[in-house]
């Protein structure tokens, strides 16, 4: 296998001051791929900058506007998301950078890959940004590999701890795109129901799982194995993105979900029993050591390459998921067999 990975320099322009999401991040796991001698086995891609017109396939050409004033002026989009001067280019290059990650795994070029990018994406909706996003990085990847590629059926995963809105809202009626997203509830931004499944033509293609903090490695695999594995599996993708959160991640400051390192690894391994076509985005990740060991986790299973990140805790959940999977199959039962 071969396994591509993203990064431009310009990610680390995007000045955030004292917040989570910080130029650190990214930092942290390059070191720590150089370190554990990871790196120079895997392909750069080179991040290209995104178009007006492709960050247009899922924003309002106002709002593209908007985040570029904003920027200029170095404000912030809401509460939790400052920009600064460089942020609106960082942005482009973000989902660029994930356009040109798909595109080579689609050309063959690798055989799947991580694209290392910031901002992160998968809270932007398409006339807002939130949650430290400006432009939903995933979707717009989405809808390229579905204009430029005629791909019919695109998977999202999506495993941050905080629910995708801006992805499921992207593609809420679009039958094309099945998004699929494990998160903790309530938390922020307080949507991903049980019961919000799709609309028209899309109706039954999300799939919404919210847990209760503390579920662990054993209650995100079970989920997986029992949810994730059949209905993906059913809808048969052409293509799988995954939006990597590691804030389920047992040190993060902004998750409870108590997830630990190498769970990340397996994770990865069970998306690769759905189908070829695998590229990662990062998304959330606000612990140092925690963050960059999933990274090195997800990156182990990607390439195929032995990565000592500790022990799962298999052993015991905090608490019990049954309930939630027995609710989630059924509901999705009127459009899947599960």
């Amino acid at each position: 296998m071969s396994t591509g990975y993203v990064y431009h320099p310009i990610y680390l322009k995007h000045n955030t001051g004292a917040h989570p999401e910080r130029s650190e991040r990214l930092i942290a796991i390059l070191d720590l791929l150089k370190k554990r001698n990871v790196l120079d086995r895997l392909v750069k891609i080179n991040a290209e900058r995104a178009s007006i017109k492709e960050i247009e396939y899922n924003h309002d050409p106002a709002y593209i506007k908007h985040v570029q004033a904003v920027s200029e002026r170095e404000g912030a989009l809401d509460l939790d998301t400052p920009v600064s001067k460089d942020s609106f280019d960082a942005a482009l290059y973000a989902a660029g950078g994930l356009i040109g990650a798909v595109d080579q795994v689609i050309s063959k070029n690798v055989t799947n890959a991580f694209a290392l990018v910031r901002p992160p994406g998968h809270h932007a909706e398409y006339a807002k940004g939130m949650g430290f996003c400006l432009f939903n990085n995933v979707a717009i990847a989405a809808r390229h590999l579905k204009l430029h590629h005629g791909l019919q059926r695109i998977l999202i995963i999506d495993w941050d701890v905080h629910h995708g809105n801006g992805t499921e809202h992207s593609f809420y009626d679009d039958p094309s795109v099945l998004y699929f997203s494990i998160h903790q509830y309530p938390h922020y931004p307080g949507t991903g129901r049980i019961d919000d499944i799709g609309s028209g033509e899309g109706e039954g293609f999300t799939v919404n799982v919210p847990l209760p903090p503390g579920v662990g490695d054993k209650g995100y695999l079970e989920v997986m194995n029992e949810v994730l594995l059949p209905i993906a599996t059913e809808f048969n993708p052409e293509f799988i993105l995954i939006s990597s959160g590691s804030d389920l991640h047992k040190l993060d400051p902004l998750g409870g979900m108590n997830v630990t390192s190498p769970a990340f690894g397996k994770f990865t391994d069970i998306v690769r029993e759905i189908g070829d076509g695998v590229v990662v985005t990062l998304e959330g990740g606000y612990d140092l050591t925690g963050l960059s060991e999933s990274v090195l986790a997800i990156f182990g299973s990607l390439a195929g390459i032995e990565v000592d990140t500790g022990e799962m805790a298999l052993d015991r959940s905090e608490r019990d998921v049954a309930d939630v999977i027995s609710n989630v199959k059924k509901v999705q039962r009127s459009y899947w067999n599960i």
